[in-house]
């Protein structure tokens, strides 16, 4: 096992970690949680970039601000849905992120989207329909939730692009508590509840889990080719499906579990697609 897949298999279960922190915390308002698990990252971002000698404020500021901006609409949705629906059925919803970033980045990146690619993006909403047709007890407001954390995600990804090979990685993640932490603070004056006993180190241990993940996931790209380890980012869904079960006593009916392979399989025949068209390209 290459230190790419090493670091990519980390990174899921510290993302995995992450979720069922914030599903321990559901009785706190997920914009306080954001606010919280972005004050650990700012510290330990600025930690790091300090001992790197690099200046956290980046180069190309204007995409690493909207970089910023997309990521909190997109982790404060993510949260608010994953508050609210089983951790299997929110990280399912947010795996559509990769289509919305191969969408967004024909006219972003200018990266070509051949005709078959918009099918495969039609499956994995395919399996969305499948999840939320075939169980009533969803709300669809969680649903669209979720759809709209996946595309300010793509959005996000795009921007991540947009700086690649002018700023430090460190960099690109500092950004997202510099700008979280003041935009959240202030909305969660308005809704604040203060944690209580294990929560702090609930909460604690949710911003830890974020940086060890998006670190080791940053290591992860650094290591192998993005085709080779994206897959593995999926590996998050039996994590999930295992926390539904052994802690939360869900069971997941035959649609769940159809939805997930429509989703997962239109996501990796995406990402295939584009290795092969890169190979041509190359």
């Amino acid at each position: 096992m290459n230190k790419g897949v090493q670091y990519m298999l980390i990174s899921a279960l510290c993302f995995s970690l992450m979720q069922l922190c914030v599903k321990f915390l559901s009785h706190l308002p997920f914009t306080e949680l954001v606010f919280f698990r972005s004050i650990v990252s700012l510290v330990l971002s600025l930690i790091i970039l300090k001992r790197a000698g690099v200046n956290p404020l980046g180069n190309k500021r204007k995409y690493l601000v909207l970089r910023g901006i997309f990521g909190v609409i997109a982790l404060s949705s993510f949260f608010f849905t994953l508050q609210n629906l089983p951790i299997a059925t929110a990280i399912v919803i947010q795996y559509l992120s990769p289509m919305f970033t191969a969408l967004f980045a024909i006219w972003i990146l200018k990266e070509p989207m051949k005709p078959v690619q918009w099918l495969f993006f039609a499956l994995s909403f395919a399996g969305i329909i499948v999840i939320k047709g075939f169980n009533d007890d969803i709300d669809l407001i969680y649903m669209i939730a979720g759809v709209v954390s996946a595309v300010f995600a793509g959005l996000a990804y795009n921007m991540i692009g947009k700086v690649k090979g002018s700023d430090h990685p460190v960099v690109v993640v500092f950004y997202f508590p510099l700008i979280a932490t003041p935009i959240m603070g202030v909305v969660s004056l308005f809704y604040w509840e203060t944690p209580v006993g294990w929560d702090w180190l609930i909460i604690l241990a949710m911003g830890v889990f974020t940086q060890l993940a998006q670190v080791t996931m940053t290591k992860a790209w650094q290591a192998e080719e993005a085709n080779q380890i994206a897959p593995l980012k999926y590996v998050g869904i039996i994590f999930a499906l295992f926390w539904d079960y052994s802690i939360f006593g869900i069971s997941h009916d035959w649609s769940m579990f159809v939805g997930i392979g429509l989703v997962i399989s239109g996501v990796i025949a995406n990402l295939l697609m584009k290795k092969r068209l890169n190979r041509k390209s190359a």
